[in-house]
Order: C-alpha cells, then sequence, then structure tokens
C-alpha cells in the first residue's frame, strides 16, 4: 500500500478538479436554458397562432352576419345587389384568411411537437392560450447584477478561473517537498504451513531539487490561462449587459405596443359597429362596412403581433437575466 501523508500539489489538484465539475455543471445548465428559450419560442408561436384562428373566426361571424344583413335588405328591396356582392366578397375573403391562420396554427403545433419529441400521431393543445392576452409586470431593478450572478455562462468562466487559479498554486506549491507512506505485507516460506509474515513499512521525504525549470514554465502556461479567462469574463459581461438592456429595452416598448394595438381593435370594432348601423338604416352603402372590416382585421394582426413581441420579449429577457428556466418551469 502506498499514500501520500503530505502533498499540497495533490490537494490543489483535487480542488482544480471539483472546480472543474462545477463548470460542467454550469455548461449543462446553459443547455438547458438554451432549450427552454427554444421551446418557449416556439410555444409562443403556437398561441399566436391560434389567437389568429380565434380572431379570423370572430371576423368570419361578423361577415357573415354583414353578408346576412345585406341579403336581406335586398330582399326588402332596401339594399341593392351590389352591397350584397361586396359583402359576399369579404366574408369569403375573410374565410380564407381563417384558412391560413388554421394552416399556421397546425404548422406551429407541428413543430412544438417535434422539439418536445412527442407522437407526431398525437393531438396538442396549448393549455395556456389565454394567457397571451396578459401582460404582466416584471421587475427589472438590479437586472444586470442578477444576470452576472445567474448566467450559467458566467459561472462556467468563473468556475475555470478558479480551477486555472489553483493549478497555479499547485505548481508553484510543487517546489515543496511531499511525505509519503509506503508499505507492503505477505507471507514467505516453503509451504503454507511454514510461511511467515513479511512486511515493510517506510515513510520517505522527497525533495524537489533540480525542478525549477519545469516549475516556471507551468506557472507561466497557467498565467496566460488565467489572462485568458479574464479577458473572456470581461467580454461576456459585457455581452451580457447588452443583452439585458436590449431585452429591457424591446420588452418596453413591447409592453406601449400592446396598450396602443388593443386600443385600435376596440377603435375598430366601434367603427364596424357605427358602419353596420349606417347601412342598416340606409344611410350609406357598405363600402364603409367593408372598409370598417379591413380595418379590423389590421387591428386584429397588430394586436396579435404586439402580444407575441411582447411575450417573446418577455422570454428574452429573462433568458438575459438566466431565470427563463425558473420562470416557465412552473
Amino acid at each position: 500500500m502506498s499514500m501520500p501523508l503530505l502533498d499540497l500539489t495533490l490537494w490543489r489538484r483535487w480542488q482544480a478538479a471539483h472546480q472543474g465539475v462545477s463548470a460542467s455543471q454550469a455548461d449543462e445548465s446553459a443547455v438547458q436554458e438554451q432549450v427552454v428559450l427554444l421551446v418557449v419560442s416556439q410555444y409562443l408561436s403556437g398561441m399566436r397562432a391560434d389567437a389568429a384562428v380565434k380572431a379570423a373566426q370572430s371576423r368570419v361571424d361578423l361577415a357573415q352576419a354583414l353578408y346576412d344583413q345585406a341579403n336581406d335588405l335586398q330582399k326588402h328591396g332596401v339594399g341593392t345587389g351590389i352591397d350584397t356582392l361586396r359583402a359576399n366578397v369579404e366574408l369569403q375573403n375573410e374565410k380564407q384568411r381563417l384558412l391560413e391562420a388554421q394552416t399556421q396554427q397546425k404548422v406551429a403545433l407541428y413543430g412544438l411537437a417535434r422539439l418536445l419529441n412527442l407522437d407526431p400521431h398525437r393531438e396538442i393543445e396549448l393549455a395556456d392560450s389565454p394567457g397571451f392576452y396578459k401582460t404582466p409586470d416584471i421587475n427589472t431593478a438590479q437586472s444586470i447584477e442578477d444576470a452576472y450572478g445567474a448566467r450559467p455562462e458566467m459561472k462556467t468562466l468563473l468556475a475555470r478561473a478558479r480551477a486555472a487559479e489553483l493549478a497555479r498554486r499547485g505548481e508553484s506549491e510543487s517546489r515543496l517537498p511531499t511525505l509519503n507512506f509506503y508499505g507492503t505485507w505477505g507471507e514467505q516460506g516453503l509451504s503454507a504451513t511454514s510461511a511467515i509474515p513479511a512486511y515493510i513499512y517506510q515513510v520517505t521525504l522527497d525533495v524537489p531539487l533540480f525542478t525549477g525549470g519545469r516549475i516556471r514554465a507551468g506557472i507561466a502556461k497557467d498565467d496566460l490561462e488565467i489572462k485568458k479567462l479574464d479577458a473572456q469574463e470581461a467580454d461576456l459581461r459585457s455581452l451580457i449587459a447588452l443583452e439585458v438592456k436590449t431585452s429591457e429595452a424591446q420588452l418596453d416598448a413591447a409592453r406601449h405596443e400592446v396598450d396602443v394595438a388593443n386600443l385600435g381593435v376596440n377603435l375598430a370594432h366601434e367603427e364596424v359597429a357605427q358602419a353596420r348601423d349606417r347601412f342598416q338604416a340606409g344611410v350609406a352603402n357598405n363600402i364603409e362596412v367593408v372598409s370598417a372590416q379591413d380595418a379590423l382585421a389590421r387591428a386584429n394582426d397588430n394586436q396579435i403581433e404586439a402580444l407575441y413581441r411582447y411575450n417573446q420579449s418577455r422570454a428574452d429577457f429573462s433568458r438575459a437575466v438566466g431565470q427563463i428556466e425558473y420562470l416557465y418551469s412552473k
């Protein structure tokens, strides 16, 4: 048997290896966060497509009602054939938009199933669709400082830097003597009955004498590694700050876009209602109604895109501060 009694280099190697394990675990967390962001983005695409289908279906129902209204007015001699034809054209246009939205919804769900490695024949239903229309506030105070401590990429670099520093200390401490214990034990003899135990125990003290050049070379190599990691840390800090500030600005802008888009949808609904009343009263033809329907379609698209940008910006901000897995694993 052999056992080192005093060898600081082995202790430093163990400490450096422990930091290597921490770095590997942080790398694993970084990959997990990337996967979470990818799945969340695809899920948000599915929610956007689902919202588009619901909006398109609502417009189809409205277009059908307006067509029925124009047809009824024509039967009673109040409306004209061109009004009915114009309403029918708008109805068919809305049905086409509905088909396009349904196709986009299927494609988004197929992509989500592929990411989750689900059975392609399995039907997927998004349980959080109502949450697509919510815009919860996010605390952005101290976000950069939080990101420095939470981002797994930063944890990886810090662990590698500590491992390099420990390796350097181990090289420096290899100048010191080492104390080792050795021992053997066995049975010796011509036969089993005549065998006697034989053993040797010894303690050795090894003193390095001509290793200065090798030690200096090892220290210089570790110094270069530490400088490289320091440069990478400074670059990563700048990148994290840029990602946090960019995502924060995008999140703030998206929140205001949602407010404007919601107001636009409300105004578009009001415009449709007034145009419909004017057409019913015979004050105007249904050109105003068709124009209001087109305005409502644009307002719906703007609202859905604004909500999607807000939710995606929220996910990007959570990823930038290293909290995406915590936020979306609830």
